[in-house]
């Protein structure tokens, strides 16, 4: 009987070392997006459904595009303006991420607040930005989001749920957010 009691413990701390092993190589995607700056939501949310017509830089307008459409993708969410300095200085960094990433499963859906379709391709031709566009011209989603300043960006992960939200322009092609966006997209 102790004989048996001991193999049962050894084969316990086997198992149990090799469990904290497995757990040890994931990596805490908490600790690597506060490595890179920013720092994931304590508790994770469910973003409210839209449906907006969507621009792209060819001039290409999309019928009109739900959220919901992009389920089991990484959403990086952001709320702009063409008029917004901070905004224009994160765009490019936007689309490298984009072009980076979205093989990978990276969706990017930039939610242009109030403006006409006309300014929004244009500011979208004159900056080669390839990621698609929301026209949020009644202020309906923005209000709906509680957007105050912008930019701000949301990201959901592909189990559709908000993850991060930042207020402020940063660059979102620094190797730190790399990392970060790698975790979450594997």
């Amino acid at each position: 009987m102790k004989i048996l009691r001991t193999a049962f413990l050894v084969t316990l701390l086997i198992l149990g070392s090799c469990t904290a092993k497995v757990q040890d190589a994931a990596p805490d995607m908490t600790k690597v997006f506060a490595e890179a700056g920013i720092p994931l939501l304590r508790q994770k949310v469910s973003p409210r459904n839209f449906t907006l017509p969507v621009l792209y830089s060819t001039g290409t307008k999309a019928e009109d595009f739900s959220l919901s459409d992009l389920k089991g993708k990484v959403v990086f969410l952001n709320f702009w303006a063409t008029w917004c300095g901070p905004c224009r200085t994160e765009m490019p960094s936007m689309e490298s991420l984009y072009n980076k990433y979205k093989d990978k499963g990276l969706e990017i859906l930039a939610v242009n607040c109030r403006e006409t379709e006309p300014e929004v391709i244009a500011f979208m031709r004159n900056n080669n930005l390839s990621f698609p566009a929301a026209l949020d011209i009644d202020g309906r989603v923005s209000t709906s989001y509680g957007i105050q300043a912008i930019p701000t960006t949301f990201l959901v992960d592909r189990e559709g749920s908000i993850i991060l939200r930042l207020v402020g322009s940063i660059d979102w092609d620094a190797p730190k957010i790399h990392t970060a966006l790698e975790n979450l997209l594997n």
